[in-house]
């Protein structure tokens, strides 16, 4: 479908465009929690937290870097922050993509797809695979305006974690909001990847299966997330998914 083709070369251009960024080039805003606060519960901010979130369900005008970044960090002061809360139209619409042929989905897959990564988004209205995915199902219903949509908030959202740090030394980690967004991180990349360890009681490291452009692995900081773990919930991984092809493991 063209317009497939057409969503994974702008895929490819952009994350390649965000990843070729030195640590020099890209600008680093660590997380300033008092700032963050104070900009988004202040109604008189351009980052009043209501009117960013607004924007970004509604979509009828373009956000800024920093609005994405006040968006996703600012979400950790919202009581709709749930990070250990199964996600069950997510597992809904990854199942559906592991039985659907890219290059041939039906309508019927696709509307569902949609309808799924809606109800995702409650649970997680940032969550890398949803958007990626409901670019893709809008694209291919011959829907640009909503494709591009969900692709710039795909990319609003990446850009936003990676403007956090380095990622490559502890110190410099990526600052995350649930563990799965650092593997879609990673396969933002075009990384294959193993299984994260934890390293210290806030940062984990996910290594790549190889070496490559002289990167062994990238680092997570993970503190936001147990601050609000319940005391009886068990620390539990999502199922991977790469997205940067559009198969069962691959999407851009």
């Amino acid at each position: 479908m063209k317009h497939l083709k057409k969503l994974s070369l702008l895929f490819a251009v952009v994350i390649m465009a965000l990843s070729s960024l030195s640590a020099e080039e890209r600008k680093i805003i660590v997380p300033d929690e008092e700032d963050i606060l104070a900009q988004t519960l202040d109604t008189t901010s351009p980052y009043y937290y209501t009117n960013l979130m607004l924007k970004y369900r509604l979509g009828t005008e373009s956000m800024t870097a920093m609005e994405y970044y006040y968006l996703y960090y600012g979400f950790l002061y919202q009581e709709e922050y749930r990070p250990f809360a199964e996600n069950r139209p997510l597992d809904d619409m990854l199942g559906i993509m592991a039985g659907i042929n890219p290059e041939q989905p039906t309508v019927g897959q696709l509307e569902a797809l949609i309808e799924r990564g809606i109800e995702a988004m409650e649970v997680d209205p940032f969550n890398p695979k949803t958007l990626n995915i409901l670019a893709y199902a809008y694209g291919a219903l011959d829907d640009p305006h909503r494709e591009r949509l969900y692709f710039n908030h795909l990319n609003g959202i990446i850009g936003a974690i990676e403007m956090s740090g380095t990622g490559l030394k502890e110190e410099d980690a990526w600052h995350i909001l649930m563990f799965s967004h650092a593997y879609d991180i990673v396969a933002s990349k075009g990384y294959s990847y193993n299984e994260a360890r934890i390293i210290s009681r806030t940062t984990e490291f996910v290594p790549l299966t190889r070496k490559q452009d002289g990167i062994k692995g990238f680092y997570f900081d993970y503190s936001r997330v147990y601050r609000n773990k319940p005391d009886d919930v068990t620390i539990k991984r999502d199922r991977t998914w790469q997205i940067n092809g559009l198969q069962p493991q691959q999407y851009k």
